[in-house]
C-alpha cells in the first residue's frame, strides 16, 4: 500500500505523536522511511531593531551552525527509534527553508507515497494567526498525507 513513508519532525513532543504513528506504520507495512526536519532561514526581521542592526556574517554561520546541530540531535533520536523497531530510516535535513515547501519536495524528490505529520488542529483566527505548516502540506500536496492529533 505505501511503500515509502516521508515523517515529518520539529523535535516537539506533538510531532513525536506523528514520528511514533509513522514508524509503527512503515512496521506493519514493511515501507521504507525518510525523516524530515527543516530548518528556516536566520531570521532578519526579528534581529533588525530602530537602529537598523542587521546580523553579521558570524551572526549568520552560528546560527546555521546551531539549527544543523539542532536537527542532527532529532534525526539522530529518530534513527534510534526507528532501529530499535528493525526499520531503517533515512534522514534528512533541509536547512534554510519554508517548512511547508521543504516537505513536499523532499516528498517529491524522495519518491514518497505517503507523508505523516502531526498538528494542533487548530481552527479559525488561532490558526490564522499562528499559521499552520500542516495545512498548507495539506492544500499543497499530491500525496496522501496522513495527520496525528
Amino acid at each position: 500500500m505505501y511503500n515509502h513513508i516521508l515523517i515529518t519532525t520539529d523535535g516537539s513532543d506533538l510531532a513525536q505523536r506523528g514520528v511514533d504513528q509513522g514508524l509503527s506504520l512503515a512496521k506493519a507495512l514493511g515501507s521504507k522511511v525518510t525523516v524530515v526536519v527543516a530548518t528556516e532561514r536566520f531570521p532578519i526581521q526579528g534581529a533588525t531593531t530602530s537602529s537598523g542592526w542587521v546580523g553579521s556574517p558570524v551572526d549568520y554561520e552560528r546560527y546555521d551552525e546551531g539549527q544543523k546541530r539542532f536537527a542532527g540531535e532529532i534525526l539522530s533520536a529518530v534513527k534510534a527509534e526507528a532501529g530499535k523497531l528493525g526499520i531503517d530510516a533515512n534522514t534528512i535535513h533541509v536547512a534554510n527553508a519554508h517548512p511547508a515547501t521543504a516537505i513536499l519536495e523532499a516528498a517529491a524528490s524522495h519518491d514518497c507515497d505517503l507523508i505523516v505529520m502531526a498538528s494542533h488542529g487548530r481552527r479559525g483566527i488561532s490558526r490564522m494567526l499562528m499559521g499552520s505548516q500542516t495545512a498548507e502540506v495539506l492544500a499543497h500536496s499530491h500525496t496522501p498525507v496522513l495527520v496525528v492529533r
